[in-house]
C-alpha cells in the first residue's frame, strides 16, 4: 500500500459538526467505505502490523462490524461480533463503559474456544472506553487479545492511555 493511497483514503473521511450531540465532531467513514481502492488500502494498513498474529477479527458494533468483516476476509480468518447490549440472542459476557457523550454496554457470545487470538477492531479511538470494554469482554471469555486497531485515532481525547496500545491507520 502506498502513502498516496492512504492519503486519498483519509481525504474521504468527512467531519460532521454537532453530531450526535452539540460539540461533537463526528468522523463519517461512509465515503471511505464506498470507495473500493480506499477501503482496500485501509484494510491492508490495519492488517499489516498483525500479520499471522490472529485467528479471528472481532468488530465492535456498528461501524466496527464493517471494518472487521473486510479485515477478516482479507486475512482469511473468521469474524466475531461485539454487539450493543440486548442485541445478541446468547450473550455470554457483558461490560459497561463510558462514552465521550454518555454510557453504554457491549456483549459477546462464547462461540470462540478459549485461547483464540483475536484482533479487535473499531472505526475510531476516541476516549478509549469502547475498546477497553472490548478488551475486558475478550478476557472474560478466555480469549487472547492479539492486538487492537482502528481506522482513526482522535489523539486529543487520550484513548491510548485507557486502552492502548492501539494501531491507528490515521491520527487527528
Amino acid at each position: 500500500m502506498t502513502s498516496k493511497a492512504l492519503d486519498r483514503a483519509a481525504s474521504l473521511i468527512a467531519t460532521i459538526p454537532d453530531f450526535p450531540e452539540p460539540g461533537i465532531l463526528f468522523r463519517d467513514i461512509s465515503p471511505l467505505l464506498a470507495d473500493a481502492a480506499a477501503m482496500r488500502a485501509v484494510v491492508d494498513a490495519v492488517i499489516e502490523p498483525f500479520a499471522d498474529a490472529f485467528d479471528v477479527v472481532a468488530g465492535v458494533e456498528a461501524r466496527g462490524f464493517l471494518l472487521a468483516g473486510a479485515v477478516a476476509v482479507a486475512a482469511g480468518v473468521g469474524m466475531a461480533p461485539i454487539r450493543k447490549a440486548g442485541k445478541l440472542p446468547r450473550p455470554a459476557a457483558s461490560v459497561g463503559y463510558a462514552l465521550e457523550y454518555g454510557t453504554a454496554a457491549i456483549e459477546m457470545s462464547d462461540d470462540l474456544p478459549a485461547g483464540t487470538r483475536v484482533l479487535l477492531v473499531d472505526d475510531i479511538l476516541a476516549t478509549g472506553g469502547t475498546l477497553r470494554a472490548g478488551h475486558e469482554l475478550l478476557d472474560e471469555l478466555g480469549l487472547v487479545l492479539a492486538g487492537t486497531a482502528v481506522i482513526m485515532e482522535l489523539e486529543e481525547l487520550g484513548g491510548q492511555a485507557v486502552c492502548g496500545p492501539v494501531h491507528a491507520v490515521f491520527r487527528v
